[in-house]
């Protein structure tokens, strides 16, 4: 227990608390963007009733992953905030850089999948599923927008803790 305990145990690392979230989030990501989706649609699920609730399902599990990572990846650089080496510009734009990727997984969770989800639910069983609806179309188009955005924000993240911890070493 001492051993634990101890007053020589090293701190948590927080650039690789870091880098983990965003490495497990940004690839989860991609495999839901670049497989998963695309792989469901060729296979003709956008055509079910019952696809509205799967996608719903998918999501609604990957986007408490998202906030879970999110606040990591926040904290993390807020407890870095003072201890690391980078530089002054850096170190602020990564924590307004968090925010904003902490920003993007509240919109999903909250606005855009149960959006997405109340727009594909077919409520009338008697009628065969058309397709994709008309709002739809633009709400994919935010989600891309919003995706590309967290890419983008978490892999300059992702970089700058990787140099910084590379300088610490």
């Amino acid at each position: 227990m001492n051993a634990v305990f101890s007053p020589r145990s090293k701190q948590p690392s927080w650039q690789a608390i870091a880098m983990f979230a965003l490495g497990l989030w940004l690839s989860g990501s991609l495999i839901i963007d670049f497989a998963i989706m695309p792989l469901l649609a060729s296979a003709g699920m956008m055509s079910q009733s019952s696809f509205a609730t799967a996608g719903y399902s998918i999501f609604w599990v990957f986007n408490r992953i998202e906030l879970l990572c999110a606040g990591l990846v926040l904290a993390s650089l807020l407890a870095l905030r003072g201890t690391s080496p980078l530089y002054h510009y850096v170190r602020r734009w990564a924590i307004l850089l968090s925010g904003l990727l902490l920003t993007i997984a509240l919109i999903y969770t909250y606005i855009m999948t149960p959006q997405m989800s109340a727009l594909a639910m077919q409520l009338n069983v008697f009628e065969p599923a058309t397709g994709m609806p008309a709002g739809m179309i633009e709400m994919h188009e935010w989600y891309w927008m919003l995706e590309a955005i967290k890419l983008v924000a978490g892999a300059t993240v992702l970089g700058w803790c990787y140099r910084d911890s590379h300088r610490m070493a």
